[in-house]
Protein backbone atom coordinates (compact mmCIF):
# COMPACT_ATOMS: atom_id res chain seq x y z
CA UNK A 1 0.00 0.00 0.00
CA UNK A 2 1.39 3.41 -0.95
CA UNK A 3 2.12 6.10 1.60
CA UNK A 4 -0.81 8.27 0.63
CA UNK A 5 -3.15 5.35 1.21
CA UNK A 6 -1.70 4.80 4.66
CA UNK A 7 -2.30 8.42 5.62
CA UNK A 8 -5.97 8.48 4.69
CA UNK A 9 -7.59 7.52 8.02
CA UNK A 10 -6.55 10.13 10.58
CA UNK A 11 -6.06 12.76 7.89
CA UNK A 12 -9.73 12.46 6.99
CA UNK A 13 -10.84 12.54 10.65
CA UNK A 14 -8.66 15.49 11.59
CA UNK A 15 -9.48 17.44 8.44
CA UNK A 16 -13.18 17.05 9.02
CA UNK A 17 -12.73 17.90 12.70
CA UNK A 18 -10.79 21.08 11.98
CA UNK A 19 -13.35 22.26 9.45
CA UNK A 20 -16.28 21.57 11.76
CA UNK A 21 -14.61 23.28 14.70
CA UNK A 22 -13.63 26.38 12.74
CA UNK A 23 -16.75 27.38 10.83
CA UNK A 24 -20.43 27.87 11.63
CA UNK A 25 -22.19 24.55 11.29
CA UNK A 26 -25.61 24.51 9.78
CA UNK A 27 -25.61 21.27 7.81
CA UNK A 28 -24.52 18.78 10.51
CA UNK A 29 -27.22 17.85 13.01
CA UNK A 30 -27.11 15.66 16.11
CA UNK A 31 -29.56 12.79 15.82
CA UNK A 32 -31.16 13.66 12.52
CA UNK A 33 -34.83 12.69 12.40
CA UNK A 34 -35.25 11.60 8.76
CA UNK A 35 -39.00 11.04 9.13
CA UNK A 36 -39.80 14.15 11.15
CA UNK A 37 -42.36 15.13 8.53
CA UNK A 38 -44.57 12.36 9.89
CA UNK A 39 -44.68 13.93 13.38
CA UNK A 40 -47.83 15.86 12.54
CA UNK A 41 -49.64 12.72 11.43
CA UNK A 42 -52.37 11.21 13.56
CA UNK A 43 -51.72 7.52 12.88
CA UNK A 44 -49.70 5.21 15.11
CA UNK A 45 -47.26 4.60 12.24
CA UNK A 46 -46.64 8.33 11.80
CA UNK A 47 -45.91 8.72 15.49
CA UNK A 48 -43.60 5.66 15.45
CA UNK A 49 -41.63 6.92 12.43
CA UNK A 50 -41.21 10.42 13.87
CA UNK A 51 -38.83 9.08 16.56
CA UNK A 52 -36.47 7.30 14.15
CA UNK A 53 -32.98 8.85 14.37
CA UNK A 54 -29.85 8.85 12.20
CA UNK A 55 -26.35 9.40 13.61
CA UNK A 56 -22.88 9.15 12.07
CA UNK A 57 -19.32 8.95 13.33
CA UNK A 58 -15.74 8.92 11.99
CA UNK A 59 -12.63 7.64 13.76
CA UNK A 60 -9.00 7.55 12.62
CA UNK A 61 -5.83 6.82 14.52
CA UNK A 62 -2.24 5.62 14.72
CA UNK A 63 -0.02 3.78 17.21
CA UNK A 64 3.65 4.44 16.51
CA UNK A 65 6.28 1.88 17.45
CA UNK A 66 9.87 3.17 17.77
CA UNK A 67 11.22 -0.39 17.39
CA UNK A 68 9.94 -0.46 13.79
CA UNK A 69 8.91 -4.14 13.95
CA UNK A 70 9.38 -6.41 10.97
CA UNK A 71 6.97 -7.15 9.24
CA UNK A 72 5.35 -3.98 10.56
CA UNK A 73 2.76 -5.15 13.08
CA UNK A 74 2.13 -4.14 16.67
CA UNK A 75 1.84 -7.61 18.19
CA UNK A 76 -1.39 -8.25 20.08
CA UNK A 77 -3.12 -5.07 18.90
CA UNK A 78 -6.15 -5.51 16.62
CA UNK A 79 -7.42 -1.99 15.98
CA UNK A 80 -3.96 -0.39 15.64
CA UNK A 81 -2.18 -3.44 14.27
CA UNK A 82 -0.15 -1.64 11.56
CA UNK A 83 2.76 0.06 13.33
CA UNK A 84 3.55 3.66 12.36
CA UNK A 85 0.64 3.88 9.92
CA UNK A 86 -2.37 6.18 10.13
CA UNK A 87 -5.61 4.50 9.24
CA UNK A 88 -9.33 5.15 9.03
CA UNK A 89 -10.73 2.88 11.71
CA UNK A 90 -14.42 3.62 11.28
CA UNK A 91 -16.88 5.62 9.26
CA UNK A 92 -20.31 4.52 10.39
CA UNK A 93 -23.97 5.47 10.19
CA UNK A 94 -26.71 4.19 12.49
CA UNK A 95 -30.44 4.38 11.80
CA UNK A 96 -32.47 3.43 14.86
CA UNK A 97 -35.74 3.58 16.69
CA UNK A 98 -34.98 3.30 20.41
CA UNK A 99 -37.18 1.66 22.99
CA UNK A 100 -37.53 3.02 26.52
CA UNK A 101 -37.25 0.23 29.12
CA UNK A 102 -38.49 2.61 31.83
CA UNK A 103 -41.92 2.58 30.16
CA UNK A 104 -43.43 -0.85 30.76
CA UNK A 105 -45.61 -0.90 27.63
CA UNK A 106 -45.39 -2.83 24.37
CA UNK A 107 -42.71 -1.19 22.22
CA UNK A 108 -41.00 -2.09 18.95
CA UNK A 109 -37.78 -0.53 17.66
CA UNK A 110 -34.78 -1.39 15.54
CA UNK A 111 -31.10 -0.65 14.93
CA UNK A 112 -29.32 -0.66 11.56
CA UNK A 113 -25.60 0.20 11.55
CA UNK A 114 -23.21 0.12 8.61
CA UNK A 115 -19.47 0.47 9.27
CA UNK A 116 -16.58 1.02 6.85
CA UNK A 117 -12.92 1.06 7.84
CA UNK A 118 -10.01 -1.03 9.08
CA UNK A 119 -11.86 -2.17 12.24
CA UNK A 120 -14.35 -4.03 10.06
CA UNK A 121 -11.74 -6.74 9.32
CA UNK A 122 -12.31 -8.16 12.80
CA UNK A 123 -16.09 -7.81 13.05
CA UNK A 124 -17.44 -9.70 10.03
CA UNK A 125 -19.96 -12.53 10.10
CA UNK A 126 -19.06 -15.66 8.14
CA UNK A 127 -21.34 -15.95 5.11
CA UNK A 128 -22.56 -12.34 5.18
CA UNK A 129 -19.64 -10.01 4.50
CA UNK A 130 -16.37 -11.84 5.19
CA UNK A 131 -15.57 -12.70 1.55
CA UNK A 132 -16.63 -9.45 -0.09
CA UNK A 133 -13.54 -7.38 0.68
CA UNK A 134 -9.78 -7.98 0.39
CA UNK A 135 -8.32 -4.52 1.18
CA UNK A 136 -7.60 -3.13 4.64
CA UNK A 137 -10.72 -0.98 4.61
CA UNK A 138 -13.85 -3.13 4.57
CA UNK A 139 -17.60 -2.78 5.00
CA UNK A 140 -19.83 -4.65 7.45
CA UNK A 141 -23.38 -4.60 8.78
CA UNK A 142 -22.28 -3.90 12.36
CA UNK A 143 -25.85 -4.16 13.68
CA UNK A 144 -29.22 -5.11 12.19
CA UNK A 145 -31.72 -6.11 14.83
CA UNK A 146 -35.31 -5.69 15.95
CA UNK A 147 -35.74 -4.39 19.51
CA UNK A 148 -38.86 -5.23 21.52
CA UNK A 149 -40.00 -4.35 25.03
CA UNK A 150 -42.62 -6.68 26.51
CA UNK A 151 -44.50 -5.71 29.73
CA UNK A 152 -44.39 -9.27 31.01
CA UNK A 153 -43.54 -11.11 34.24
CA UNK A 154 -42.48 -8.10 36.36
CA UNK A 155 -43.09 -4.37 36.53
CA UNK A 156 -39.83 -3.80 34.63
CA UNK A 157 -40.77 -6.15 31.81
CA UNK A 158 -38.57 -7.97 29.30
CA UNK A 159 -36.34 -6.52 26.54
CA UNK A 160 -35.46 -8.54 23.44
CA UNK A 161 -33.06 -7.97 20.54
CA UNK A 162 -33.01 -10.33 17.55
CA UNK A 163 -30.85 -10.23 14.41
CA UNK A 164 -27.22 -9.21 13.92
CA UNK A 165 -25.99 -8.25 17.38
CA UNK A 166 -22.80 -6.86 18.85
CA UNK A 167 -21.68 -9.23 21.58
CA UNK A 168 -22.62 -7.91 25.04
CA UNK A 169 -19.72 -9.36 27.05
CA UNK A 170 -16.90 -7.28 28.50
CA UNK A 171 -16.09 -3.66 29.29
CA UNK A 172 -14.71 -2.44 25.93
CA UNK A 173 -16.78 -2.51 22.75
CA UNK A 174 -16.62 -1.53 19.09
CA UNK A 175 -17.89 2.06 19.53
CA UNK A 176 -14.82 4.26 20.20
CA UNK A 177 -16.96 6.97 21.82
CA UNK A 178 -18.13 4.56 24.52
CA UNK A 179 -14.73 3.26 25.67
CA UNK A 180 -11.78 4.97 27.34
CA UNK A 181 -8.94 3.98 24.98
CA UNK A 182 -8.16 3.74 21.29
CA UNK A 183 -6.50 0.33 21.69
CA UNK A 184 -8.16 -2.68 23.29
CA UNK A 185 -7.01 -4.82 26.19
CA UNK A 186 -5.99 -8.42 25.45
CA UNK A 187 -9.14 -9.52 27.26
CA UNK A 188 -11.31 -7.48 24.88
CA UNK A 189 -9.61 -9.03 21.84
CA UNK A 190 -9.07 -12.68 22.75
CA UNK A 191 -11.45 -13.59 25.57
CA UNK A 192 -14.81 -12.09 24.60
CA UNK A 193 -16.87 -12.67 21.42
CA UNK A 194 -17.48 -9.90 18.86
CA UNK A 195 -20.62 -10.44 16.75
CA UNK A 196 -23.62 -12.79 16.68
CA UNK A 197 -26.71 -13.77 14.76
CA UNK A 198 -29.27 -14.62 17.39
CA UNK A 199 -31.49 -13.24 20.14
CA UNK A 200 -30.68 -11.64 23.51
CA UNK A 201 -33.09 -11.05 26.38
CA UNK A 202 -32.82 -8.76 29.41
CA UNK A 203 -35.41 -9.34 32.12
CA UNK A 204 -35.80 -6.45 34.58
CA UNK A 205 -36.66 -8.50 37.67
CA UNK A 206 -36.35 -5.65 40.17
CA UNK A 207 -34.84 -2.13 40.07
CA UNK A 208 -31.63 -3.78 41.35
CA UNK A 209 -31.58 -7.11 39.46
CA UNK A 210 -31.60 -7.76 35.70
CA UNK A 211 -31.27 -11.29 34.30
CA UNK A 212 -29.66 -11.72 30.86
CA UNK A 213 -29.93 -14.77 28.56
CA UNK A 214 -29.71 -15.49 24.85
CA UNK A 215 -28.99 -17.94 22.04
CA UNK A 216 -27.02 -17.56 18.80
CA UNK A 217 -25.21 -19.45 16.07
CA UNK A 218 -21.75 -18.82 17.55
CA UNK A 219 -19.11 -16.12 17.57
CA UNK A 220 -19.14 -14.42 14.15
CA UNK A 221 -20.84 -17.33 12.38
CA UNK A 222 -24.27 -17.67 10.78
CA UNK A 223 -26.09 -20.73 9.43
CA UNK A 224 -25.36 -23.93 7.48
CA UNK A 225 -22.04 -23.90 5.67
CA UNK A 226 -21.35 -20.47 7.17
CA UNK A 227 -21.13 -21.95 10.66
CA UNK A 228 -17.81 -23.51 11.69
CA UNK A 229 -19.72 -26.23 13.57
CA UNK A 230 -23.33 -27.38 13.72
CA UNK A 231 -24.22 -26.40 17.29
CA UNK A 232 -25.62 -23.19 18.84
CA UNK A 233 -24.19 -21.25 21.79
CA UNK A 234 -25.85 -19.19 24.49
CA UNK A 235 -25.51 -16.58 27.24
CA UNK A 236 -26.69 -16.36 30.82
CA UNK A 237 -25.89 -13.78 33.49
CA UNK A 238 -27.11 -10.92 35.64
CA UNK A 239 -26.71 -7.20 36.35
CA UNK A 240 -26.81 -5.69 39.82
CA UNK A 241 -27.76 -2.03 39.48
CA UNK A 242 -27.91 0.97 41.81
CA UNK A 243 -25.91 -0.59 44.62
CA UNK A 244 -24.42 1.59 47.37
CA UNK A 245 -26.77 4.43 46.66
CA UNK A 246 -26.37 4.19 42.90
CA UNK A 247 -22.56 4.27 42.92
CA UNK A 248 -21.88 0.58 42.16
CA UNK A 249 -22.90 -1.62 39.24
CA UNK A 250 -21.89 -5.27 38.75
CA UNK A 251 -22.30 -7.17 35.48
CA UNK A 252 -21.75 -10.93 35.21
CA UNK A 253 -22.11 -12.73 31.90
CA UNK A 254 -21.25 -16.30 30.98
CA UNK A 255 -21.43 -18.09 27.67
CA UNK A 256 -21.13 -21.72 26.60
CA UNK A 257 -21.13 -23.52 23.26
CA UNK A 258 -18.78 -25.03 20.65
CA UNK A 259 -16.64 -22.45 18.82
CA UNK A 260 -13.92 -24.48 17.10
CA UNK A 261 -13.54 -25.02 13.37
CA UNK A 262 -14.28 -28.54 12.13
CA UNK A 263 -11.61 -28.21 9.42
CA UNK A 264 -8.98 -27.91 12.19
CA UNK A 265 -10.17 -30.33 14.88
CA UNK A 266 -12.69 -32.60 13.10
CA UNK A 267 -16.49 -32.67 13.05
CA UNK A 268 -17.01 -34.48 16.34
CA UNK A 269 -14.62 -32.28 18.28
CA UNK A 270 -16.02 -29.09 16.71
CA UNK A 271 -19.57 -30.03 17.72
CA UNK A 272 -18.86 -31.37 21.20
CA UNK A 273 -15.85 -29.49 22.62
CA UNK A 274 -17.39 -26.61 24.55
CA UNK A 275 -15.96 -23.15 25.06
CA UNK A 276 -16.80 -21.52 28.40
CA UNK A 277 -16.53 -17.72 28.48
CA UNK A 278 -16.98 -15.95 31.82
CA UNK A 279 -16.70 -12.23 32.51
CA UNK A 280 -17.58 -10.20 35.58
CA UNK A 281 -16.95 -6.49 35.96
CA UNK A 282 -17.82 -3.87 38.53
CA UNK A 283 -17.84 -0.08 38.19
CA UNK A 284 -17.75 2.17 41.25
CA UNK A 285 -18.40 5.90 40.91
CA UNK A 286 -16.33 7.27 43.78
CA UNK A 287 -17.45 10.86 43.21
CA UNK A 288 -18.31 13.21 40.36
CA UNK A 289 -14.73 13.08 39.07
CA UNK A 290 -13.38 9.61 39.83
CA UNK A 291 -14.63 6.19 38.71
CA UNK A 292 -13.01 2.76 39.09
CA UNK A 293 -13.70 -0.41 37.07
CA UNK A 294 -12.40 -3.93 37.61
CA UNK A 295 -12.89 -6.84 35.20
CA UNK A 296 -12.10 -10.53 35.70
CA UNK A 297 -12.34 -12.95 32.78
CA UNK A 298 -11.85 -16.70 32.54
CA UNK A 299 -12.03 -18.68 29.29
CA UNK A 300 -11.75 -22.45 28.94
CA UNK A 301 -11.97 -24.27 25.62
CA UNK A 302 -12.17 -28.05 25.78
CA UNK A 303 -10.81 -28.83 22.33
CA UNK A 304 -9.12 -25.94 20.57
CA UNK A 305 -5.96 -28.05 20.19
CA UNK A 306 -7.84 -31.09 18.83
CA UNK A 307 -7.29 -34.56 20.32
CA UNK A 308 -4.48 -35.19 22.77
CA UNK A 309 -2.03 -38.10 22.93
CA UNK A 310 -4.37 -40.20 25.09
CA UNK A 311 -7.41 -39.64 22.89
CA UNK A 312 -8.94 -36.87 24.99
CA UNK A 313 -9.78 -33.29 24.01
CA UNK A 314 -6.74 -30.97 24.16
CA UNK A 315 -7.99 -27.69 25.48
CA UNK A 316 -6.71 -24.33 26.61
CA UNK A 317 -7.30 -21.76 29.32
CA UNK A 318 -6.88 -18.00 29.59
CA UNK A 319 -7.54 -15.85 32.63
CA UNK A 320 -7.14 -12.13 33.03
CA UNK A 321 -7.72 -9.15 35.26
CA UNK A 322 -8.17 -5.61 33.93
CA UNK A 323 -8.41 -2.45 36.02
CA UNK A 324 -9.58 0.96 34.80
CA UNK A 325 -9.42 4.38 36.44
CA UNK A 326 -11.04 7.50 35.02
CA UNK A 327 -10.53 10.95 36.55
CA UNK A 328 -12.35 13.97 35.14
CA UNK A 329 -9.86 16.84 35.30
CA UNK A 330 -12.42 19.38 34.14
CA UNK A 331 -15.40 19.45 31.81
CA UNK A 332 -13.22 18.88 28.72
CA UNK A 333 -10.30 16.69 29.87
CA UNK A 334 -10.32 13.21 31.41
CA UNK A 335 -7.32 11.15 32.52
CA UNK A 336 -7.66 7.39 31.92
CA UNK A 337 -5.60 4.45 33.16
CA UNK A 338 -5.83 0.79 32.17
CA UNK A 339 -3.74 -2.02 33.63
CA UNK A 340 -4.04 -5.68 32.67
CA UNK A 341 -2.58 -9.08 33.44
CA UNK A 342 -3.50 -11.69 30.81
CA UNK A 343 -2.39 -15.32 31.12
CA UNK A 344 -2.44 -17.40 27.92
CA UNK A 345 -1.82 -20.79 29.50
CA UNK A 346 -1.12 -22.74 26.31
CA UNK A 347 -0.09 -19.95 23.92
CA UNK A 348 -3.24 -20.75 21.94
CA UNK A 349 -5.08 -17.43 22.22
CA UNK A 350 -2.80 -14.44 21.56
CA UNK A 351 -1.66 -13.91 17.97
CA UNK A 352 -1.48 -11.19 15.33
CA UNK A 353 -3.27 -11.86 12.06
CA UNK A 354 -1.05 -10.63 9.27
CA UNK A 355 -3.44 -10.49 6.32
CA UNK A 356 -6.50 -8.31 5.80
CA UNK A 357 -8.72 -11.40 5.82
CA UNK A 358 -6.68 -13.72 8.05
CA UNK A 359 -8.73 -13.23 11.21
CA UNK A 360 -12.02 -14.15 9.55
CA UNK A 361 -10.39 -16.92 7.54
CA UNK A 362 -9.29 -18.50 10.83
CA UNK A 363 -12.85 -18.42 12.16
CA UNK A 364 -14.24 -19.82 8.90
CA UNK A 365 -11.67 -22.62 8.62
CA UNK A 366 -9.87 -21.22 5.59
CA UNK A 367 -6.14 -20.68 5.10
CA UNK A 368 -4.72 -17.79 7.14
CA UNK A 369 -1.41 -16.32 8.32
CA UNK A 370 -0.42 -15.17 11.80
CA UNK A 371 2.44 -14.05 13.97
CA UNK A 372 2.03 -16.27 17.02
CA UNK A 373 3.23 -15.61 20.54
CA UNK A 374 5.96 -17.44 22.33
CA UNK A 375 6.27 -21.21 22.18
CA UNK A 376 6.21 -23.33 25.32
CA UNK A 377 3.76 -23.75 28.16
CA UNK A 378 2.25 -20.29 28.25
CA UNK A 379 2.83 -16.56 28.42
CA UNK A 380 1.70 -13.96 30.92
CA UNK A 381 1.13 -10.59 29.25
CA UNK A 382 1.04 -7.22 30.95
CA UNK A 383 -0.47 -4.07 29.49
CA UNK A 384 -0.31 -0.55 30.92
CA UNK A 385 -2.13 2.17 28.95
CA UNK A 386 -2.52 5.87 29.77
CA UNK A 387 -4.27 8.71 28.01
CA UNK A 388 -5.80 12.14 28.46
CA UNK A 389 -9.03 12.40 26.49
CA UNK A 390 -10.08 15.82 25.22
CA UNK A 391 -13.84 15.84 24.71
CA UNK A 392 -15.26 19.36 24.52
CA UNK A 393 -18.85 20.26 23.80
CA UNK A 394 -18.45 21.99 20.44
CA UNK A 395 -22.12 22.70 19.96
CA UNK A 396 -23.15 23.36 16.36
CA UNK A 397 -24.99 20.01 16.43
CA UNK A 398 -21.79 18.00 16.91
CA UNK A 399 -22.75 14.99 19.05
CA UNK A 400 -19.19 14.00 19.98
CA UNK A 401 -15.70 15.34 19.33
CA UNK A 402 -12.82 13.48 20.95
CA UNK A 403 -9.01 13.49 20.80
CA UNK A 404 -7.19 10.77 22.75
CA UNK A 405 -3.38 10.76 22.78
CA UNK A 406 -2.31 7.39 24.23
CA UNK A 407 0.85 5.68 25.43
CA UNK A 408 0.98 1.93 25.95
CA UNK A 409 3.51 -0.47 27.47
CA UNK A 410 3.22 -4.21 26.76
CA UNK A 411 5.44 -6.87 28.28
CA UNK A 412 5.73 -10.66 28.47
CA UNK A 413 6.11 -11.08 32.21
CA UNK A 414 7.70 -14.54 32.06
CA UNK A 415 10.61 -13.46 29.82
CA UNK A 416 9.35 -14.80 26.50
CA UNK A 417 9.86 -12.57 23.43
CA UNK A 418 6.68 -12.26 21.35
CA UNK A 419 7.00 -8.57 20.43
CA UNK A 420 8.58 -6.67 17.54
CA UNK A 421 9.02 -9.68 15.29
CA UNK A 422 10.14 -11.93 18.15
CA UNK A 423 13.05 -9.66 19.10
CA UNK A 424 11.79 -8.27 22.42
CA UNK A 425 9.90 -9.23 25.55
CA UNK A 426 8.31 -5.78 25.66
CA UNK A 427 6.79 -3.20 23.33
CA UNK A 428 6.26 0.56 23.68
CA UNK A 429 3.74 2.29 21.44
CA UNK A 430 2.29 5.78 21.41
CA UNK A 431 -0.28 7.62 19.33
CA UNK A 432 -4.02 7.96 19.65
CA UNK A 433 -7.19 8.62 17.72
CA UNK A 434 -9.67 11.31 16.75
CA UNK A 435 -13.44 10.81 16.79
CA UNK A 436 -16.15 13.10 15.50
CA UNK A 437 -19.85 12.35 15.25
CA UNK A 438 -23.14 14.06 14.62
Amino acid sequence: MNLSGKKTGLAVALSVASVLAAVPLKSAKAQVHPFSAFSSGSSDLSHWLSDVTLIGQIEGGIMANPARPNPGYNFGDFLADHANQVQLNQAEFTLSKAIDPSKNTYQVGFTLEGLYGSDARYYHLVGISDQEWKARYQLIPAQAHVDVHLPWLTSGGLDMQAGILQAPMGVEGLDPASRAFYTLAYTSEYSVPFQHVGAMFNWHVTPILDVTFGIDTGNQTTFGASDNNSRPAGYFGFNLNNLLGGKLRIVELSRVGPENVWQSVGHYEADHAQRFWNDINATYQVNDKLSLTAEFNYLHDEGIRGIGARGQFAGTDAESFVSFLSYKINKDFTFNYRGEIYRDNNNSMVATFTGNNSYMNAIAGRSYTTMTGASGHGTTYGDLSLNVAYRPDLGHHIRVFQLRPEIRFDRALNSTSPFNGGRNNGMFTFGGDAVIGF
